[in-house]
């Protein structure tokens, strides 16, 4: 199947490219703030216009100097101008053009793919009128508009949409969407970066460098998979900055998006209550969830390491019963290629619906082992059992009466549930419901 064409925005800092990336994705998902060299990592996202489904990619601006990250964020840009099929090259029609400007149109020009020139935040007639001197770039005609506003973007998109390879396909992609989420500085941008075997996400031993979550999609065993690298959840009383709690909120968005969550530990510090927190965000939103044991390499072992953490990791997280642990190291790569088929599995698991009979009938089985409890000379009593959705299967069972559905009884069927089908690395939410 042929690739969906790929939009990258290229510009100088503070131009507004994020701005303008999240109008056309239709989502805020790029970072917006008036700061120069806010986007360090390429953004993608899903994005249609006029029934054409393309990719569409956020830049770090183009940019010389010894700000931090700048040659990390120029080449991250680089490499997107070479993923892309159309570059949006944006620039500012208030400041007009720049030196900056015309050394990223030298950069564009090397690239030799098709380039249209949008000139932003032109919000009167008298900045339209001063767009004209940006035919000097040598990309044709400039395209007129406003991010703060929304205005102009059609024509541009026109254009944009013009460019795409005839032969792309314009269908959704269908791929299994995971998240690797965890607390700073766990090497979820090492880890990436060796699932990828490219350095597709800016990787450095700065705590919180990732600001942005990373969509990549990748093919592994003729299986696509669209892989999200998130910035490290903090505890709520360290959220100072509006950068790093917007990426505290699209983490957790990237979870609720995911199929799949990757709850990544460094081995080297163990378990820390940070952790528990962000397990319980992807677990609350009814996920599947793989722990991944980062930095195994270098750890002192003996023959009962693995299981001397396994039982200390059930210990402490008692509601991830379900989910797997593998361990792996990002450095050396042991394990990494065993991540792919595990995700595969729990995400089966995790869409996998089971027949209402089948279902009864294992409750009937577990009731006549354990008889259901009474509260106050009243019995629970239940009749019939079906379930209602996947991802998380969802069992809605019906009774006399909800109140009599004690936790305890509740968790016992699951694990009769559990015993019987196969539901590993997804919760189980199941419901009591009273029979009308």
């Amino acid at each position: 199947m042929a690739q969906q064409p790929t939009v990258a925005i290229v510009g100088r800092p503070n131009v507004g490219k994020s701005t303008i990336f999240n109008r056309i994705a239709g989502d805020r998902i790029s970072i917006v703030e008036d700061t120069p060299g806010v986007t360090r990592d390429r953004i993608y996202a899903h994005a249609e216009w006029l029934n054409q489904y393309f990719n569409i990619i956020d830049t770090g601006g183009i940019d010389i100097g010894d700000e931090p990250f700048l040659k990390q964020i120029t080449a991250q840009a680089e490499v997107a101008i070479d993923e892309a099929d159309v570059i949006i090259f944006m620039v500012d029609g208030k400041q007009g053009v720049t030196s900056a400007d015309e050394r990223v149109a030298k950069i564009l020009y090397r690239s030799k793919k098709p380039v249209v020139l949008a000139v932003n935040k032109v919000d009167n007639q008298e900045l339209r009128m001063n767009i004209y001197d940006f035919y000097s770039l040598g990309f044709g005609e400039p395209y007129a508009i406003s991010g703060a506003h929304g205005i102009g973007l059609g024509d541009l998109l026109d254009q944009v949409v013009a460019h795409f390879p005839s032969e792309s396909d314009t269908e959704e992609i269908d791929s299994i969407r995971f998240s690797l989420i965890g607390r700073p500085n766990v090497g979820k941008s090492s880890l990436v970066n060796s699932i990828l075997g490219e350095n597709r996400v800016i990787v450095s031993d700065v705590a919180g460098t990732t600001r942005d979550a990373i969509n990549t999609t990748f093919d592994y065993q003729d299986q696509l998979f669209t892989m999200v690298d998130t910035a490290g959840l903090r505890k709520r009383g360290k959220v100072y900055e509006n950068t790093e709690r917007y990426s505290v909120m699209r983490a957790m968005k990237a979870i609720d998006d995911s199929d799949v969550v990757l709850m990544v530990i460094n081995a080297e510090e163990g378990i820390r209550e940070q952790d528990k927190r962000i397990a319980g965000y992807a677990h609350d939103a009814g996920r599947a969830i793989i722990v991944v044991v980062n930095k195994w390499d270098t750890v002192k072992k003996n023959t009962h390491s693995q299981h001397d953490f396994e039982i200390a990791f059930r210990t402490e997280f008692r509601y991830l019963s379900y989910a797997p642990i593998i361990f792996v190291s990002a450095l050396t790569h042991q394990r990494l290629n065993q991540i792919p088929a595990l995700i595969e599995e729990v995400n089966a698991n995790h869409k996998q619906r089971i027949a209402s009979s089948a279902l009864n009938q294992v409750i009937s089985d577990a009731i006549a082992m354990t008889p259901t409890p009474t509260v106050k000379s009243r019995r629970l009593r239940i009749y019939y059992a079906t379930q209602v959705a996947v991802a998380p299967p969802t069992i809605v069972i019906f009774v006399n009466d909800p109140e009599l559905m004690h936790f305890s009884y509740q968790r016992y069927l699951e694990n009769q549930i559990r015993a019987h089908f196969d539901f590993k690395g997804t919760p189980i939410k199941i419901l009591s419901r009273h029979r009308k």
